[in-house]
């Protein structure tokens, strides 16, 4: 096909982020460049420096045909605050029509825009608009539903909660804005089926559709230098947060019990206290942070891959780390986990300590069970979570809002 302008406009954007969503746009983008397309980034980088320490990462060089815009004000606070209240680009929204404007644009693709602009940004540019909701947004000022900074969220108390979270309330929400500037919005996207339900029922007025997560295939990892490699071992990935529920698990991998070795890759506001818990488990290890090349051969060799979120996931990566890799999952019973091992047969799911333990047991002892879960993880990867398959769903959304809007333009350079 010939080469279509996409815009990704996110509130986080590496090197200017905390993962997660941030890492899956930048691997979106760079696909899109690889297959012959033109992509520009809007990210606010003010966002990151009110929630970081203030130094500024290394920078990334991107590739040609990828074009960064990173919004900067002299006082990131101020810029920030009134988006949130307002649910507009205050400060930056001059800019971002700017580029908008100038870019000639056939996709404008939102991701997280809490902070980037807020629903105001919606109605900016004319293009087919995609958005993606990596978490629940839309529907939780505080993102991930999880209520009064303690528990999943079965019931709105959004007012209290923010408080919990000590953070100002949106008065925006209440008076249906978010409702408006959807309109703009031609296909509403979620990764996983669980995440569009549970979006319905906290009462988002617009279907969702799935659009499959994928690990780019030029992704290949490299040897990993850790000792720890050659012992059997379990594997987390992921923020050290509480809500990731790492503190339910550390305690199974005391000396005298441990089915395995536990490695967890990665860092967090919650990392002392796990450092703490896990004092004198001589098979529980923290690598720290690494990068996605480095982990690939820690899937690779790992008995499994723990999921132990005590919220609710939208459909973290690390499944598809894992399944690409042949490595099964054990997953805590919430979020998109109960759908993904039905789909894939890849894994257990558990409610309990005990559940957990029989998994770890059965998949640490049982190669056979261990290599046939880690083949049909790998058959579901490439059958709904390919870069081929995701990308296939990707294009199949804008041609379908291009014949509904009957643009023949963009028609034209989607044939083959």
């Amino acid at each position: 096909m010939a080469g279509l302008r996409f815009v990704m406009i996110t509130t986080f954007y590496p090197p200017y982020h905390f993962g997660g969503d941030a890492n899956y746009v930048q691997q979106l983008c760079r696909t899109l460049v690889e297959l012959g397309h033109d992509v520009d980034v809007i990210h606010d980088v003010d966002a990151y420096k009110i929630l970081s320490n203030g130094a500024d990462p290394e920078p990334i060089k991107e590739p040609k045909g990828l074009t960064v815009h990173g919004l900067q004000s002299k006082y990131p606070g101020l810029s920030c605050f009134l988006t949130q209240q307002t649910g507009f680009p205050i400060v930056h929204g001059r800019k971002i029509r700017r580029i908008l404007s100038n870019g000639d644009f056939d996709v404008i693709h939102y991701h997280n825009i809490s902070l980037v602009g807020g629903p105001g940004i919606l109605a900016y540019g004319h293009a087919i608009k995609v958005y993606t909701a990596h978490e629940h947004w839309l529907v939780c000022p505080n993102h991930v539903l999880w209520r009064h900074n303690k528990e999943v969220c079965d019931g709105r108390e959004c007012l209290r909660c923010s408080m919990h979270f000590k953070r100002p309330p949106q008065l925006w929400r209440k008076l249906g804005l978010l409702e408006r500037k959807m309109k703009h919005v031609d296909a509403l996207c979620s990764p996983s089926d669980f995440s569009a339900k549970k979006h319905k029922e906290f009462g988002l007025f617009r279907e969702m559709e799935v659009l499959p997560s994928y690990i780019p295939d030029n992704l290949v990892g490299k040897k990993s230098d850790t000792v720890i490699e050659q012992k059997p071992y379990f594997l987390f990935v992921g923020r050290l947060e509480i809500i990731k529920g790492l503190q339910d698990i550390i305690p199974l991998f005391n000396n005298e019990s441990a089915p395995a070795d536990l490695l967890i890759v990665g860092s967090g506001v919650y990392e002392k206290e796990l450092k703490k818990l896990a004092e004198g488990y001589n098979h529980v290890h923290f690598l720290g942070w690494l990068a996605p090349i480095d982990i690939i051969p820690l899937y690779a060799m790992a008995i499994a891959a723990i999921m132990p979120s005590i919220c609710y996931e939208v459909f973290p990566l690390v499944v598809l780390e894992a399944f690409r890799t042949k490595t099964p999952i054990i997953a805590r019973e919430l979020g998109p986990f109960p759908e993904i091992i039905a789909y894939s047969g890849a894994g257990f799911i558990f409610n309990n300590e005990a559940q957990l333990s029989e998994a770890m047991t059965k998949l640490a002892s049982d190669k056979i069970l261990r290599d046939g879960m880690g083949v049909a993880g790998r058959k579901a990867y490439d059958d709904r979570w390919s870069q081929e398959a995701s990308m296939q769903a990707y294009f199949a959304i804008i041609k379908r809002i291009a014949i509904k809007n009957k643009n023949k333009s963009i028609l034209k350079r989607l044939e083959p």
